[in-house]
């Protein structure tokens, strides 16, 4: 099933920064380190990076990066929009831009200052009421949690989805980021109790329901298999990319759909294994998006790894857990390591290919990773 992508190009280097609250460095330098840092990593230039690959929604200018890292002529530049459904999306055109040869040395990256609450979207909120949000905001879905915890109490009327599903996702990420130093929850242990005795964010989502707010920049560096094979860290292939808009969607609410519940991840799935050699069945560990824990279970279904209604009862029993059928968020991820809009599951996608991650999956020669499930979506699978 291999498609025009397959294995042609590989993450070759990644970095990061300090993933916490209130850091001094302004956005344009997080990335900076970043940057430098995944290029460090597998022994690159910065003089040889010819292509840049961000979110729409990263503040920080292609010029004013190329400059304060230092790179070379810059002969290839993308963004990609929609915040979390963004992440897979930059990896996925970066090697789109290998393999057509617009560029050599791609970096890929996200960087951003959400500590402070006055700088988030939904701040304010009076002020940006227009376009699909005027059909929302003024009747009370003034964030996304709002607008997700009316997506999981239609799950949860449909399907029978319950609490202890939900508790579920968010223990799962706590025990991994338990084992993660790098992790914001690295030393804070969750139970169900203090789950379920949680205050409510937007009911039926209470605090554990959510990602936290970070500061900081992970960023990736792209190039082709070829090169990949002289650089010294082992390389996570690219072996699959999709991206996806279903019909009539609406970002986050999918009010106009037949199925609200039948989000992007369905059609991003579709496109997503007819051009890889793995199925669903094959795939040992995965870094599903989770701004917040229903989208876990959405995701479990949208991807193939059980049918409608399912995905609730699928992480019963520690099966998403290290030594479960199918580990999810292997470094904690934006619930318990870190949030920046997901690119740090691309990361531990390639530390879990390497054979580096903090909760390895023994034997594993794959991963799937996902970005936001409920916006336009994309999503990679990895292989060593």
């Amino acid at each position: 099933m291999s498609g025009p992508l397959t294995d042609k190009t590989a993450i070759v280097g990644i970095g990061q920064t300090t993933l916490g609250k209130g850091l001094p460095q302004s956005e344009l330098e997080l990335a900076c380190i970043a940057i430098k840092n995944a290029l460090d990593e597998c022994g690159i230039a910065p003089s040889e990076v010819d292509g840049l690959a961000s979110y729409t929604m990263e503040q920080n200018r292609e010029v004013d990066v190329a400059r304060n890292v230092g790179m070379g002529e810059i002969t290839w530049f993308s963004q990609i929009g929609f915040g979390g459904g963004a992440g897979c999306g930059v990896v996925g055109q970066a090697a789109m831009a290998v393999v057509t040869g617009q560029a050599e040395i791609v970096v890929a990256w996200r960087a951003r200052k959400r500590a402070a609450a006055t700088s988030r979207p939904w701040a304010q909120i009076e002020q940006r009421v227009g376009g699909d949000h005027q059909w929302s905001r003024p009747f009370g879905l003034l964030r996304p949690v709002d607008e997700i915890a009316m997506l999981t109490r239609r799950y949860m009327h449909e399907y029978g989805g319950t609490r202890d599903h939900l508790a579920n996702v968010a223990l799962a990420a706590r025990k991994h980021a338990n084992r993660n130093p790098a992790a914001t929850m690295y030393e804070r242990p969750l139970t169900r109790e203090q789950y379920m005795e949680a205050r409510w964010i937007s009911e039926p989502l209470c605090l554990f329901d959510n990602c936290l707010e970070t500061d900081g920049a992970l960023a990736a560096v792209i190039t082709s298999a070829e090169r990949a094979r002289d650089l010294p860290n082992k390389p996570a292939y690219i072996h699959a990319f999709a991206q996806s808009i279903p019909p009539q969607h609406q970002t986050m609410t999918n009010y106009f759909t037949d199925d609200p519940l039948r989000g992007p991840a369905w059609a991003c799935a579709r496109k997503l294994w007819s051009t890889s050699d793995f199925t669903p069945a094959d795939i040992k560990v995965a870094q599903l998006y989770d701004a917040f824990s229903p989208l876990i279970i959405l995701s479990l279904e949208g991807y193939g790894f059980c049918e409608r209604g399912e995905g609730g009862p699928f992480t019963d029993d520690g099966a998403i857990e290290l030594g479960g059928r199918l580990p999810v968020n292997t470094s904690g991820a934006g619930m318990s390591e870190a949030y920046v809009h997901g690119f740090n599951l691309i990361t531990e996608g390639v530390r879990q290919v390497r054979g580096t991650s903090t909760a390895q999956v023994e034997g594993t020669d794959n991963c799937l990773v996902t970005s936001g499930e409920g916006v336009p979506t994309s999503a990679l699978v990895l292989r060593s």
